[in-house]
């Protein structure tokens, strides 16, 4: 099992999320497969921002458990992720340049 944070925020750990192929988005963490979740919109989306955070889910986080299948596999699959998380944060980014470069 291993976590990170990705730039990003929210949309870019869903994006993260839904652009995965091989990788099961489930909460549990006893299985042979690959599996991910995004705690912030998911285990934890009851909690307010400020409980999330207190308990250690960012709005970025990822929870990764590594299974059985390829390693090869599991890479391209995280390559997917990490491409469409980058997708969105640049296009956040992108937006707010926009807006603030917008003449008054």
């Amino acid at each position: 099992m291993l976590a990170f944070e990705l730039d990003g925020g929210a949309a870019a750990g869903q994006a993260f999320v839904s652009a995965l192929q091989l990788h099961s988005n489930v909460a549990n963490i006893g299985d042979v497969r690959s599996l991910v979740i995004h705690p912030a919109s998911t285990t934890h989306s009851q909690l307010t921002p400020v409980e999330q955070l207190s308990s250690g889910v960012t709005p970025g986080l990822v929870r990764l458990a590594v299974g059985l299948e390829h390693v090869d596999d599991i890479l391209a699959d995280l390559e997917l992720g990490f491409a469409a998380a980058a997708a969105v944060s640049t296009a956040a980014v992108s937006a707010s340049s926009d807006e603030a470069s917008v003449p008054v």
